[in-house]
Parts: C-alpha cells; sequence; structure tokens
C-alpha cells in the first residue's frame, strides 16, 4: 500500500516494482471511506451497480446520471485512493464526441480521475479522443459485462487459441493507444499471465488467475452482501448479509418484546437542578 496519493502513473511503478495492486468496487461515501483506510490502491465505481445495488439484472440498464450520482458520493470518501468511473453502455460507443463529453462530465463533475471502458481495437479511435482531451483511460477485455447478449451470457472467454490471440491482440493493441491499465477478467489463466508478462502497464485481473499485477472485486461479493450467485473467483471474507439480518432480527425481537428502547436510549424532562441533556 502506498501512503501517498495514487494516479495512473504510478500503479506501471508498482508493476515495475512487482508490487500486487488492489482494486476494489464502491458505490458511496461510507463505503468509500471504510476501502481507502483499509489500504487499497485503486476504487472503481463500477458499472456493476446495477447488479448489486439497483436492482437490474445486468449492467446495461446502467445511465450516465445514475453513474454520476455514484460517483460523485464516491468522491466524497476518497483522499488518497485512484478513483476510476465506469463509463455505462452506449455512453462511448455512438460517436467519439459522445465519449469525449460524458468522459469528461465524470472528471469534471464527479471527480474521478480516470475512466474503464470495455472493448479492444475497435474501441482505439474513442481511446485516442479521451486521451486528447487529457482523460486517463483503463482498458477491459474478457468477458466485458456490456457484451453478454453477444457472448449469450456470462461465460468464460479466450479458451480457444484464436479467441486466446484475438484478446492477446486486442490487449497489445490497448496499450499502443495509451491506456494505463487493463482488466482481464473471466479468461483462463495462462492466457491472462501470458498478456501480463507481454505488457509494459499493469494488469488487474477478476476470474483472470493468480499472474495479474493485481486483483478486482466487487465490494458486495467480497463481504457476502450481495444475495445472488457467487461466482467461482470470489473469496469471501466475511458474511456481512447474515451479520445484517441478525442485527435486524435482534432489533425486531427487542421492539416487539419492549425491551427497546430503554430508558436509559430515551429523553426524560430536566429536573431543575440537572444540566440539559441533548
Amino acid at each position: 500500500m502506498t501512503e501517498s496519493k495514487v494516479m495512473p502513473p504510478d500503479l506501471t511503478e508498482l508493476k515495475v516494482q512487482g508490487t500486487k495492486i488492489s482494486m476494489i468496487t464502491a458505490y458511496d461515501y461510507p463505503t468509500a471511506r471504510l476501502v481507502e483506510e483499509s489500504g487499497v490502491e485503486v476504487v472503481l465505481v463500477g458499472d456493476s451497480l446495477g447488479n448489486v445495488v439497483l436492482g437490474y439484472d445486468s449492467t446495461l440498464p446502467v445511465t450516465v446520471t445514475e453513474q454520476l450520482h455514484h460517483v460523485k458520493a464516491v468522491r466524497r470518501g476518497l483522499k488518497r485512493a485512484l478513483l476510476v468511473a465506469d463509463l455505462p453502455y452506449l455512453s462511448y460507443h455512438v460517436s467519439q464526441e459522445d465519449a469525449v463529453r460524458n468522459a469528461g462530465r465524470f472528471i469534471q463533475e464527479a471527480g474521478a480521475e480516470a475512466v474503464k471502458l470495455e472493448g479492444g481495437s475497435e474501441m482505439v479511435p474513442v481511446i485516442s479522443a479521451l486521451l486528447h482531451a487529457r482523460i486517463p483511460v483503463m482498458g477491459h477485455l474478457g468477458l466485458t459485462p456490456q457484451s453478454i447478449n453477444l457472448f449469450g451470457g456470462y461465460k468464460v472467454q479466450g479458451k480457444p487459441k484464436k479467441e486466446a490471440d484475438r484478446i492477446m491482440d486486442n490487449a497489445l493493441a490497448l496499450e499502443q493507444a495509451g491506456i494505463f491499465a487493463l482488466v482481464l477478467e473471466g479468461i483462463p489463466w495462462q492466457l491472462s499471465q501470458q498478456i501480463t508478462e507481454r505488457l509494459s502497464i499493469p494488469t488487474i485481473g477478476i476470474g483472470a488467475g493468480p499472474y495479474c499485477d493485481g486483483q478486482v472485486l466487487v465490494f458486495h461479493d467480497l463481504i457476502g452482501y450481495y444475495p445472488e450467485n457467487t461466482p467461482r473467483f470470489v473469496r469471501q471474507y466475511c458474511q456481512a448479509g447474515e451479520m445484517i439480518k441478525d442485527a435486524v432480527r435482534a432489533y425486531c425481537r427487542d421492539v416487539r418484546s419492549g425491551t427497546f428502547p430503554s430508558l436509559k436510549e430515551s429523553y426524560s424532562v430536566r429536573k431543575k437542578t440537572e444540566p440539559d441533556q441533548e
């Protein structure tokens, strides 16, 4: 963990040093405070908020307005970690002008320090336009959730050699285009290892094995807070969902039994000899 403010070039320096990069998602102010105090280098406001916060069945319905709202909240909770904002579906696909305008809002209005987009060599012109506007870009290859309709669902990518070669070529093209880091999702560990060794920029894995330069997980998955199926690549470090349910059950029990609130948790009329109590 670095103690100074983390910026995009710092991630390459961590790769050179052989220091693994910790990245995690956050979608609100208190979570941002907690994950930063825990020592992560990068906080991603992922469009995964569509699944784990807004209750959508995919990331596709997430709008720029919704995403901006959450990036602003996370910004208020961070001082040291690098803040990266996911660009939602269709916010950068229609034209380069749209891409710059929408990405610029995340930088100017919401306080992000970089944006992340999905796609391979077809995104090179968009990346060039964003960099021309002085907006750092993180790439994302492999299982890209905004393409699940093309993939036919959440399926591991890059197993056939032809597909693996295509992902490798796209990784090299994105590095050449100027991205500062690359997320690799849902691909065989052998492929992610090869990509990591070929690239001079850091790779961040999610379901891509242990040989990437860093790892990212969805906060809700990591703490056991999301009620749906947990992906194979997730390691749950606690069961926050069960802890919360236990706490709420205890609260309901105490309310129904009349043991909450107690007089100690209540206000009373002040006696003349007593000071005011707030």
